[in-house]
C-alpha cells in the first residue's frame, strides 16, 4: 500500500478535524459521539498500523516504506521506518485506543478533550517516522501544545503551574536543538536525515572563547541535542517537571506522557546522538552513565517518601528511564537492545500503573496513599491487576520489566562495572518503594468507612487492562518478538558507530602528524 505511513499518521488528525467541524453541542449525546469517534479513529489507526508491521522486513537495516515529496518553501516531506522506530509506532497506536477508552468518564469539554488527544497521536507518530530535520522538529515541538492544553484544562488544582513548567522546560531544551539543526544544515547542506547519517561532522579539537572544545563540532552538536532529549526523557537533574505534570494531568494524560512522550528522548539519542555524533557520544558517555546511575538511585529514594501515588510512580519512571540512557550509551548490542526493550516495556507497565491509580481515583477522588488500605477485601480483581503491574515494574522474571533491566545492566557491565554495580542497587530500591505502596493500598484491615462501599473494577476497566497484561506477559516470556525486529538495525547502528570512531581516530593521527 502506497503512503501507508502518512495514512497511519494522519487518520487521528482527520478524525479531530471531523469532530471540530461537524460535532455541535455539549449534551450527553454529543459527548458520547465525540468519545466514539475518537475511539474508532484510534482503533482504526492501530489496525492500519499492523500493515506496517506486516510489511516490515527486519533483515533490511535501512529505512523502509519511505515516502518523499517536496513541500512548502522547498522543504522536504520524508517519512520512513527502520527496526528502531517501527515498534515505537506500534506502541503509540496500541496505547492510544486504551487511553481514549479510559477517558469514558470525562464530562467537561469532551469534544475538545478528544481533539487534543487525536492531534497529539498524529504528532507523536510523526516524530517516530520523520526522516527530515525540519519535519522532525515540527512534530517534536508541536506535540507540546496538545499536552500543555490537556494538563492545563483537564488537570488538577495546580494544573496551570504544572502545564507551564512542562512547557517551559521542554521548550527551552528544544531551542538549543533547533540551533544545532541550523548548524548541521550549514555544515552538510541538507536536512535529509538519511544523508546526515552518512555525513561526518568535524571532530577536531578547536578553541572557542579561549576554551578547548575536545571533539570539535560534534561535541557542540551533541550537547545541544542532549539538552532537548535529556529534558524529554527526563534525566536527572532536569526531571523536576515530570512529577508535577503527572500529578496534575488527567489519568489519560499521565498514561500518554509515561508510555509514549518520554520515549521521544530515548528515540532521539538513538536517531541522532549515537549515529551522527559518535566521537562526542564516546567522549561524553561516562558523564551520561553517572547521570543515569544517580537518577536510578536518587529518584528511587525520593519515591520512597512520597505520599501521593501518582508522584511515586512518576519518580519510578525517572528511575527506569535511567536504565535506558545507560543502555544506549553503552553502545553495544545488549545495551541498546535492552534500552529499546525497556522503553517499550515501560510503556505498557507505567501506563497500566497510572491507569491503576485512575481506577481508585475515579471512585474516591484522592491519590493520598494514607486514604486507602485493605482494598483486596472489596476489590479483589483490582488488587490482582495492581499486584501484577507492581511486580512487573520491580522487574519480576517472566514479565517484560525483567528483560529490559537485565539486558541494559548486561550492556553497561561490559563497559563500566562500577556504574553497573551502582545502578543494580536500583532494582532493590524499586522493590522497596513499589511493594511498600502496594501493601499500604491493598493489604491490611478495611477500617476506613469511606472504603467499605467501594466497587470493584467494571467490565470496561478490565477490558482496558487485558491487552496491557497480555503484552507484559508475552514480551516477558518471549522477548524475541522485539529483539528479532530491532536486532539487525541495532547491529548496523553499532557497526557504523565503531567504524566512525576508528575513522575519526585515524584522521586525528594524520592531523597530528602534519
Amino acid at each position: 500500500m502506497d503512503n501507508l505511513l502518512s495514512i497511519v499518521t494522519f487518520i487521528p488528525a482527520l478524525a479531530a478535524l471531523i469532530l471540530a467541524v461537524f460535532l455541535r453541542g455539549e449534551d450527553e449525546a454529543a459527548q458520547m459521539n465525540a468519545k466514539w469517534v475518537a475511539l474508532l479513529a484510534t482503533a482504526l489507526t492501530f489496525l492500519v498500523s499492523l500493515f506496517i508491521l506486516a510489511q516490515f522486513d527486519p533483515a533490511d537495516t535501512g529505512f523502509q516504506m519511505v515516502e518523499e515529496r517536496a513541500w512548502l518553501l522547498g522543504l522536504q516531506y520524508k517519512m520512513g521506518v527502520d527496526g528502531i522506530s517501527v515498534l515505537f509506532v506500534m506502541l503509540t497506536t496500541f496505547i492510544m485506543p486504551l487511553t481514549i477508552y479510559a477517558s469514558w468518564g470525562v464530562t467537561t469539554r469532551v469534544k475538545e478533550y478528544m481533539i487534543a488527544f487525536l492531534v497529539l497521536e498524529t504528532l507523536m507518530l510523526g516524530v517516530f517516522m520523520a526522516l527530515d530535520l525540519v519535519l522532525f522538529y515540527l512534530f517534536f515541538e508541536a506535540g507540546l501544545i496538545p499536552m500543555f492544553l490537556i494538563i492545563g484544562i483537564w488537570g488538577g488544582k495546580e494544573r496551570i503551574y504544572a502545564s507551564f513548567k512542562f512547557f517551559l522546560y521542554t521548550f527551552l531544551g528544544s531551542v538549543l536543538m533547533l540551533v544545532a539543526m541550523v548548524g548541521m544544515f550549514s555544515d552538510a547542506g541538507t536536512t535529509d536525515m538519511v544523508q546526515l547519517l552518512n555525513h561526518q561532522f568535524g571532530s577536531e579539537t578547536f578553541s572557542l572563547a579561549g576554551i578547548q572544545i575536545v571533539g570539535g563540532m560534534q561535541t557542540l552538536l551533541f550537547l545541544a541535542f542532549f539538552a532537548s532529549f535529556a529534558v524529554k526523557m527526563p534525566m536527572w537533574p532536569v526531571h523536576t517537571w515530570l512529577p508535577d505534570a503527572h500529578v496534575q494531568a488527567p489519568t489519560a494524560g499521565s498514561v500518554v506522557l509515561a508510555a509514549i512522550l518520554l520515549k521521544m528522548g530515548g528515540y532521539g539519542f538513538l536517531r541522532f546522538s549515537l549515529p551522527m555524533f559518535p566521537v562526542a557520544s564516546d567522549l561524553l558517555a561516562p558523564l551520561v552513565f553517572w547521570m543515569s546511575a544517580i537518577a536510578i538511585v536518587y529518584t528511587s529514594l525520593v519515591a520512597m517518601v512520597q505520599e501521593d501515588m501518582k508522584k511515586l510512580i512518576a519518580y519510578s519512571s525517572v528511575a527506569h528511564m535511567g536504565y535506558v540512557t545507560m543502555g544506549i550509551f553503552a553502545a553495544n548490542q545488549q545495551g541498546i537492545d535492552g534500552a529499546i526493550f525497556q522503553m517499550l516495556s515501560h510503556g505498557f507497565i507505567s501506563g497500566a500503573l497510572f491507569l491503576c491509580v485512575g481506577v481508585i481515583y475515579d471512585r474516591m477522588h484522592t491519590r493520598e496513599i494514607d486514604a486507602y488500605g485493605g482494598l483486596v477485601n472489596r476489590m479483589p480483581a483490582y488488587a490482582l491487576i495492581f499486584m501484577f503491574f507492581t511486580m512487573a515494574n520491580v522487574g519480576l522474571p517472566g514479565t517484560s520489566g525483567f528483560i529490559g533491566e537485565f539486558l541494559t545492566l548486561m550492556g553497561i557491565f561490559q563497559v563500566n562495572t562500577w556504574v553497573a554495580l551502582f545502578a543494580t542497587s536500583g532494582v532493590i530500591l524499586s522493590a522497596a518503594y513499589a511493594l511498600w505502596l502496594y501493601r499500604r493500598v491493598a493489604f491490611g484491615a478495611l477500617i476506613k468507612e469511606s472504603l467499605k462501599t467501594i466497587e470493584d473494577m467494571t467490565g470496561r476497566e478490565k477490558a482496558i487492562f487485558a491487552p496491557l497484561v497480555a503484552m507484559t506477559l508475552i514480551l516477558g516470556v518471549y522477548p524475541a518478538l522485539v529483539t528479532d525486529i530491532i536486532g539487525p538495525s541495532v547491529e548496523a547502528l553499532i557497526g557504523n558507530y565503531e567504524t566512525a570512531l576508528v575513522d575519526a581516530g585515524a584522521s586525528a593521527k594524520v592531523a597530528a602528524s602534519h
